[in-house]
């Protein structure tokens, strides 16, 4: 069978909540979109609605060009929030990206979005999410949670960031779908000032990297698709 890999961008500001600066936006985001568009793959770009607003031409060329979701409005913690203010934010949200295409997928800031609130999801016409991992310990796979397809990330980012030997016994491994999780501020050198896992591994060498794992895919004849893609494929959801 054919394995599924899918290409996510959780696209916030740089390393949040440690640095408040915007350089992966400003010089990183683009060419992550230029390889990608060059090697004839769609990635899922998940924004945060204050990043579609501050930077409207990434915002409009991801809605364009590939496809365009949700990560919250400011990469707010859902999981403090009473259900009132997540559907007012997430709302909001929506209501930002949706200048720039249709937003059908969402993945919750730190991997924390409470089962509750997938009702929310759903009435605000959102299908797919992507907040489970199995790097934090989710072990059901793709699943419905009221009425939305889970589809779990499958890997942390720091993993992409590894030397590429090292990198390709994990790639071996992976099970369909591969869902893998990137951040703008990876492709630009990130301050050493910062916790390791905000530095190590960033700058061109990591758009490097990209690159080979999109063609180490390729030449093993997977299928690359967006989130959204992934609910039209028959890929076994348990009920």
């Amino acid at each position: 069978m054919t394995k599924l890999v899918a290409l996510t961008f959780d696209v916030e500001h740089d390393c949040p909540p440690f640095a408040h600066t915007r350089k992966g936006m400003q010089y990183g985001l683009s060419g992550v979109m230029d390889m990608l568009e060059e090697k004839g793959v769609k990635g899922t770009f998940l924004f945060t609605g204050r990043m579609a607003e501050e930077f409207p031409k990434l915002a409009r060329r991801a809605g364009k060009k590939h496809e365009l979701g949700c990560h919250g409005l400011e990469h707010e913690r859902f999981d403090g929030l009473d259900a009132l203010e997540v559907k007012r934010r997430l709302n909001e949200a929506k209501g930002m990206l949706e200048r720039f295409g249709d937003v059908i997928s969402f993945r919750a800031p730190n991997f924390q979005f409470p089962d509750r609130y997938y009702p929310i999801l759903l009435e605000l016409g959102f299908k797919v999410d992507s907040t489970k991992a199995r790097h934090k310990g989710w072990s059901k796979g793709v699943t419905w949670i009221s009425g939305v397809l889970e589809v779990p990330a499958t890997t942390t980012s720091i993993v992409t960031r590894l030397p590429w030997r090292l990198q390709m016994r994990f790639h071996r491994k992976f099970e369909s779908p591969v869902v893998y999780i990137f951040h703008p501020w990876e492709f630009i050198e990130m301050p050493k000032r910062l916790r390791p896992d905000c530095w190590f591994g960033t700058g061109r060498g990591a758009l490097e990297k990209l690159g080979k794992l999109i063609d180490y895919h390729l030449d093993s004849g997977a299928k690359f698709v967006t989130l959204r893609e992934l609910l039209s494929l028959k890929i076994d959801p348990k009920p």
